[in-house]
């Protein structure tokens, strides 16, 4: 029997949620993710000194501001990256430009035109932005420029709906950060199938795929490996390291949950304008909290990985 791993790969395209290229090498993903935390983290890790070491040089020698010397290490790492996956590198914005959409297309476009000064194409890159009303926005006028986008930090149908309308490529519905409020909320446990995580993405999967939408459905931010066995099917799942090195070692049977196809559940077509989709994400108290919530985190480990680098190149003075 193949492991879980292999079964999975059967019906699911698997990515890798890590800056750690060691970790990518040994699970072989198609694609991978990174964001400010998991950048951050790798940062600090000696085998990659000489990718933040470049971008000092780089940032001493242009005489950059240190927001452009972090934009250069997020892509040094993710032109690496491109070398050891076929797939995606997905690169995100900077999480406290979230509310502003002229700033992260202007980002989007800085940051794509440094991939291909390196000869990697957009066609290999995944602009990740928040999934805020203008982070939508934003990625609609980026779709349009042949920019392809993910749009992270979501939580409620509406913001996968509104994702929709907009020619979005590829959401990440996060399944572990909606079961932490539940849990807290209800201070209950769930099972995999009453897993409310589990639940969202597989209700929006249900809606894309009756309504033929082609954005693509990646699950995110696990808690458990049966988590992802309950999502087995879905378009993609990221997932980190350790439950890639379960999942591997794990030689069990596993069922395909979801199947493409109409579904006579699924929730009806939603056409939001501005109002409607701040309306709706108001009243989802979860949605509402974890999406600012997971901006502040984002926010904070990008100042910290900003002091970082500040301080590296004052220490090249």
């Amino acid at each position: 029997m193949p492991s879980k791993l292999d079964q999975l790969r059967s019906m699911t395209v698997v990515v890798a949620d890590t800056g750690d290229m060691d970790s990518i090498r040994s699970f072989q993903p198609t694609d991978c993710t990174t964001n400010p935390t998991l950048i951050l983290k790798a940062a600090q890790m000696p085998a990659y000194a000489h990718l933040v070491d470049e971008a000092i040089v780089w940032g001493r020698s242009h005489n950059a501001v240190t927001s452009r010397v972090t934009d250069r290490l997020a892509v040094n790492f993710g032109a690496e990256l491109t070398k050891i996956v076929p797939g995606r590198v997905s690169t995100e914005v900077d999480a406290d430009l979230s509310f502003d959409a002229q700033a992260m297309v202007d980002k989007a476009r800085a940051l794509i035109a440094d991939y291909e000064s390196r000869g990697v194409g957009r066609e290999r890159i995944l602009i990740k932005l928040a999934s805020t009303w203008e982070g939508i926005k934003a990625a609609e006028i980026l779709q349009k420029e042949k920019i392809d986008c993910n749009l992270t930090l979501l939580f409620s149908l509406c913001q996968a709906a509104a994702c929709a309308d907009a020619g979005v490529f590829l959401i990440s519905p996060f399944v572990g950060r909606i079961l932490d409020w539940h849990v807290k909320s209800e201070g209950k446990t769930f099972t995999p199938e009453t897993d409310p995580g589990v639940l969202s993405v597989r209700r929006i999967y249900s809606y894309y795929k009756t309504h033929d939408i082609s954005t693509v459905v990646m699950g995110a931010s696990f808690r458990s490996a049966a988590e992802i066995e309950a999502l087995a099917g879905c378009d993609r799942l990221t997932i980190s390291p350790n439950y890639l090195d379960e999942l591997s070692k794990d030689q069990g049977e596993l069922a395909r949950r979801l199947t493409p196809g109409r579904d006579v559940n699924a929730p009806a077509r939603m056409s939001l304008d501005e109002k409607s989709f701040r309306f709706l994400l108001n009243e989802d108290a979860m949605a509402t909290e974890k999406l600012a919530e997971g901006i502040r985190l984002f926010a904070k480990d990008l100042r910290t990985l900003r002091e970082m680098v500040s301080k590296r190149l004052e220490e090249a003075e």
